[in-house]
This record gives C-alpha cells, sequence and structure tokens, in this order.
C-alpha cells in the first residue's frame, strides 16, 4: 500500500460559511428585522435549517454561553459567530448587522406608539404579538430537543434540569442569573463526571 494512501485522511465536506463580511451584515441585519419577540426560533431556523452555518449541538452550545454573557443573548450569538468567521471585523459586523436597522425601525416605532398608544385596537395588537412571541420559543424548544439524543446525559436528567428551571425562573420568580449558575453548573458538573475517562 502506498504511503500516501496510508497517511490519507478521510475529507470531510465543505462547510457552509458566510463568504464575505457583506453577506454576514445582510444575514444579521434580516435576522433582526425578524425577530419581534420570539427571536430565537428564527435565528435557530435561518443559521441551523437554512443557512448550515451551524449544528443543532453548534446552536446550542452557542446560545448557552449567549444566555450567560451580559447583554442580549442574539446579540452576544452574533458576535461570536462574526467573529468565528471573521474574527474581530466579523464580529463588529454582525453587531453592526443587529443593530443599524432594527435600531432606525424601534425609532420610527417608539413614535407611532406614542401617537397611537390609547388606541384599543394597537393594544390588543401588541398582546397577541406576545403570544406568537411565546409559540415561536416553544416551537425551537421543540425543534432543538432532537440534540439531546447526543447529550452526554441521559434524557430523564436532562428532562428534570430543564423542569427544574421552568419551575424557578416561572413559578419561585427566581433570578435567572441564580438559576443559570445553579442548575447550569450541576449540568456542567454532570455532564463532565460522564465524559470523564
Amino acid at each position: 500500500m502506498p504511503a500516501e494512501s496510508a497517511c490519507a485522511l478521510p475529507q470531510r465536506p465543505a462547510r457552509p460559511a458566510p463568504a464575505s463580511l457583506r453577506e454576514l451584515f445582510t444575514a444579521f441585519t434580516l435576522l433582526a428585522l425578524q425577530g419581534f419577540g420570539g427571536v430565537m426560533a428564527i435565528v435557530q431556523r435561518e443559521l441551523v435549517e437554512r443557512k448550515g452555518w451551524l449544528t443543532h449541538e453548534e446552536f446550542i452550545e452557542d446560545w448557552a454561553v449567549a444566555q450567560i454573557m451580559p447583554g442580549p443573548n442574539v446579540v452576544n450569538l452574533a458576535l461570536m459567530i462574526g467573529g468565528r468567521y471573521f474574527g474581530l471585523a466579523g464580529a463588529l459586523t454582525a453587531l453592526a448587522g443587529m443593530l443599524a436597522l432594527p435600531l432606525l425601525v424601534i425609532l420610527l416605532l417608539a413614535v407611532a406608539h406614542q401617537r397611537f398608544a390609547d388606541n384599543v385596537q394597537v393594544a390588543g395588537a401588541l398582546r397577541g404579538m406576545a403570544a406568537v412571541s411565546a409559540g415561536l420559543i416553544g416551537a425551537a424548544g421543540l425543534k432543538l430537543s432532537v440534540a439531546l439524543k447526543k447529550n452526554p446525559l441521559p434524557l430523564p436528567a436532562c428532562i428534570a434540569i430543564a423542569g427544574a428551571a421552568f419551575v424557578l425562573v416561572a413559578l419561585f420568580k427566581v433570578r435567572l442569573g441564580l438559576v443559570l449558575l445553579g442548575l447550569g453548573g450541576l449540568g456542567v458538573a454532570l455532564a463532565w463526571r460522564r465524559l470523564a475517562p
């Protein structure tokens, strides 16, 4: 057998990635313009399912890191993805995409809301959007649950940690930072223990 073929490693298919800073800026601008409340569902669909820039597992890991960092989760995620592909220039470009046009839209909406805030139809529409946002977040959570098959923790442990987090935050109003520190630390410790040789 030739020495070259003995040392050759199997080639992995090329991974989809943003081709340029312009594509990165455009992608995050469009994400930000779609993100009325339920942005996690939209980000997951666009970056994982449509563009393939992240796998389900990578998205969950990056989203978890983005949540424990200070600031808006999706902005943190944009910085991480931009930095991964283009370094500091990519991080700043993704950040600009997340903030530039949405800031203009928010300013225009704030002016419009100030003028029409007393309108009953406007108030009803805003309440309806909140319900849709909750549905989008729930749908994204269900879609991402398939990644638990590759999680080092058994499924019952994952469900127990998720259930405990829901109860602590939604019912007992425990601060999110404390829940992330406590249950997140527990999850990390259990996963590390199972992965240890």
